[in-house]
Parts: structure tokens; sequence; C-alpha cells
């Protein structure tokens, strides 16, 4: 079992480092060029992934938003993003639950009236 690991654990570091390193932006890419970093992961698995992991990549700091200098815009929940509040507060002012109003509406009837009969074939 440990001569398995001692194979996959160096293959899984390289798969992770050259898929992260073709998938990197230019820009975001220190010391060397894309296609030199990625040669250098292929031609020396272990020493390569681990360099390219410490110095290839700027790394941004954990939950880091564009507005502290992270770059990366985050997903915000609906209920916490002010843009969709807003969207909710125009529809509900143009009439857009008029359909749940209407559907509110029968039900309320159809529980007044519980000897009506709702069955469409009419037996």
């Amino acid at each position: 079992m440990l001569r398995v690991l001692m194979f996959l654990v160096p293959l899984a570091l390289s798969v992770y480092a050259f898929i992260d390193c073709i998938s990197t932006k230019d820009e975001d890419i220190r010391h060397m060029p894309k296609p030199l970093w990625a040669i250098l992961v292929l031609l020396f698995p272990l020493v390569g992934s681990i360099s390219w992991l410490i110095a290839g990549k700027k790394r941004h700091p954990a939950g880091a938003g564009p507005w502290q200098g992270g770059g990366r815009g985050q997903w915000v929940a609906p209920d916490d993003n002010p843009d969709f509040l807003k969207s909710l507060g125009e529809e509900r002012d143009r009439g857009g639950d008029r359909g749940r109003d209407r559907d509110r509406d029968e039900d309320s009837d159809r529980d007044k009236n519980p000897d009506r009969d709702d069955d469409p074939r009419g037996d």
C-alpha cells in the first residue's frame, strides 16, 4: 500500500500543478512564461510541481474580495445582493405578484364553499 501511495501522491500533485498552470491567467504567473512552467512541471514532476505551487503563481489571500485587493469576484447569496433585492422591489411595484394573489383568492373561495364539487367530469 505504501508503494502505491509513493507513486500516486506525486502523480496527483503533478496533475494538479499542470492543470493549475495551464488554467492560470498569464498576468497571474510569476518569474517565467506559462509554457516554460508547464514544461518544467511535465519534465520534473515533483520538483516542478512544488516550485510551481510555491513560486509560479500569484496567490490571493483567502476571502479577499475585489475591493480588498483580491481580484476575484465573490458569489453573493441573493438575500445579501443589493441588486437582486432592488429588482424584487421593482417587480413588486410593477405588480409581478398578481398571479399569486389570484391563486390565493381561488383557494380561499374553495375553503368557503366546501360543498362545491370541483370534479370537471360532472359525475
